[in-house]
This record gives structure tokens, C-alpha cells and sequence, in this order.
């Protein structure tokens, strides 16, 4: 089927991806991601990276966001040893 103005190729939709630095209050380090425009503003919303990693679910979360989210957890919890050199 083709519509009235006889286009005849689907517009391709693309996510708004933009490369951002995000500072970690936990761990206080900077970290480099790229994100779509909407987790920016999610980001922002739930108040900053640690707090935005904290509350939302492991399957929402790329592969290096969820070993972010582990670092701040175990930095959280009382443990305050870090597996990484700063």
C-alpha cells in the first residue's frame, strides 16, 4: 500500500544517541556513556548517576551500566573497599 503523497520507502526511524560524561558522587569518578536523549533527562530526574543506576531494574541497564551499578552497590553497602585503583 502507498500513501496519498505516492511515497513508496518507509521513513527509518534513529535514536538520538549522544556521547555525555556523568560524574559519580559514590564513587567519584567520571564515567563516558552513550546515551539516547531521554536517558539524559531520566538521569537528571532521578538525580544524578548513582541514583538513577541504584532504582532501575538490571535489564534496562547495558552491560558496562550494570558493572557500574555493582561498583556503587558494593561502595554502598559498607564494604567502601573499591576493586579498582583511582
Amino acid at each position: 500500500m502507498v500513501s496519498h503523497s505516492n511515497r513508496k520507502t518507509k521513513k527509518r526511524f534513529m535514536p538520538n544517541l549522544q556521547r555525555i560524561t556523568v560524574f559519580s558522587d559514590v564513587l567519584k569518578q567520571k564515567f563516558r556513556f552513550k546515551v539516547s536523549a531521554k536517558t539524559i533527562r531520566t538521569v537528571d530526574f532521578k538525580g544524578g548517576l548513582d541514583d538513577f543506576l541504584r532504582n532501575t531494574k538490571n535489564s534496562k541497564l547495558s552491560k558496562s551500566a550494570l558493572a557500574l551499578k555493582k561498583r556503587i552497590m558494593k561502595k554502598v553497602s559498607g564494604d567502601g573497599t573499591d576493586d579498582r585503583k583511582a
